[in-house]
């Protein structure tokens, strides 16, 4: 498989509800179009779960790694909840 240009996604700020945004046009990221990086989903990138941007002109792949290991971490709950 050839190598696929991918932005970061963000895990957007002060959200009561953990919300992921495109890192390339900062739309939120739809659940639906979230998944595992394998199987037949597979693209060519370090990354266990990917999520394609839905704006209109857009359709970024999107890294979500990073973004959800901040959700996984118990601070930034903490601080939404203070």
């Amino acid at each position: 498989m050839s190598q696929h240009e991918y932005f970061i996604a963000l895990l957007a700020k002060g959200s009561a509800v953990p919300t992921l945004l495109c890192g390339h046009c900062n739309s939120t990221l739809s659940r639906a179009k979230i998944f595992r990086n394998e199987g037949r989903n597979r693209f060519d990138i370090a990354c266990q779960t990917l999520g394609l941007c839905s704006a209109d002109d857009c359709g970024a792949v999107n890294c979500c790694d990073e973004a959800m290991a901040e959700i996984d971490s118990s601070e930034p709950i903490r601080k939404m909840a203070s």
